[in-house]
């Protein structure tokens, strides 16, 4: 008896139903479910946010007065509109561009110096088995991260002033004083040493934290393979810690041409012009001094500009060479 491929009173196959939800509206759901579950902790970025809103991102808005003719007490955007003029002013002005190089070379010059010191004071501590000289060391290089810059500058001119401690040291050694303060060809030294003595320790702390998440199984197979301290610290240490270093590099890049004004205003003179003369303290004297506000204004977002363009390629350069960046 031949019996047929399908049968009548077999029962039809199930009908497969696809209840999963579209990407979209699943995505909306986690972010909800998310929300209510998390809300307290959501809730502490709230003025953080509302900080940067108000004092960081509206501020901005006043950036238009670079494109207008804007006078001290009229309207920000009220003014009759000068496009490109200031743009085209800065740039047609030799003293701007002598401010520019030296911004650019005391950015450097912080750069080289400030950048790879902390990663060498943190290697050099990381070997040290004594933990009260290693803590001692770490508080003294520490400290002055706290001081305020006002402090700093004044340190450095009881220290460096003609009448000062180093001057008078001078003097007792039978040479002549030297007015460290007053000589153009000095002040880049003089800042460049004060950055180093305040941030140096700061960035110590950051890669000492970094050095505890290596772990310690490397090390040890680097020494069965043979390896001595310093390829441990090539091959182990230092890819240890590169996404700090790449995350530090890219944020020092970004205030790149923003070199330290509050120290610099303090320290400079006319005398110093020169070499000691920034950006950021060539636009304050434009715009308060000078009352200037459009022209400080559009060189302001000229620097802005630049930090941005400085920052992006970093990141992209980071993200292509050794696979980590920012973002």
């Amino acid at each position: 008896m031949r019996v047929s491929a399908l049968s009548t009173s077999d029962p039809p196959p199930p009908t497969i139903v696809d209840s999963r939800e579209p990407a979209g509206r699943a995505g909306r759901r986690t972010w909800r479910h998310t929300l209510r579950r998390d809300w307290q902790l959501y809730s502490l970025a709230v003025l953080p946010l509302l900080f940067f809103l108000v004092f960081r991102y509206l501020p901005m808005l006043g950036n238009v007065i670079a494109f207008r003719r804007f006078k001290p007490g009229g309207s920000v955007f009220g003014e009759t509109w000068a496009g490109l003029r200031y743009f085209r002013l800065f740039f047609s002005d030799p003293t701007f561009w002598e401010v520019f190089g030296n911004t650019l070379l005391l950015g450097v010059l912080t750069l080289v110096f400030c950048f790879p010191l902390p990663i060498v004071l943190a290697l050099l501590l990381n070997e040290v088995r004594t933990r009260k000289l290693k803590r001692f060391v770490q508080s003294v290089s520490y400290l002055p991260h706290f001081l305020s810059i006002v402090i700093v500058a004044a340190i450095v001119m009881q220290l460096l002033s003609v009448d000062g401690t180093v001057n008078q040291l001078v003097r007792g050694l039978g040479g002549d004083a030297v007015p460290f303060l007053q000589r153009p060809e000095w002040f880049r030294t003089i800042y460049v040493s004060s950055e180093v003595w305040q941030t140096v320790g700061w960035g110590t702390i950051l890669y000492l934290a970094a050095l505890t998440t290596i772990d310690e199984n490397l090390y040890e197979a680097a020494r069965m393979d043979g390896a001595n301290r310093w390829r441990q610290t090539w091959h182990v240490t230092l890819p240890g810690i590169r996404p700090t270093m790449v995350t530090l590099l890219i944020l020092n890049i970004g205030t790149f041409l923003a070199v330290g004004f509050e120290k610099i205003l303090l320290l400079y003179n006319p005398l110093t012009y020169p070499t000691a003369d920034v950006i950021s303290t060539y636009l304050f004297r434009i715009g308060f001094e000078s009352s200037n506000f459009s022209y400080a204004a559009a060189i302001g977002l000229f620097e802005a500009v630049i930090g941005l363009v400085l920052v992006l390629s970093a990141n992209a350069i980071a993200r292509r060479t050794v696979g980590t960046s920012l973002w």
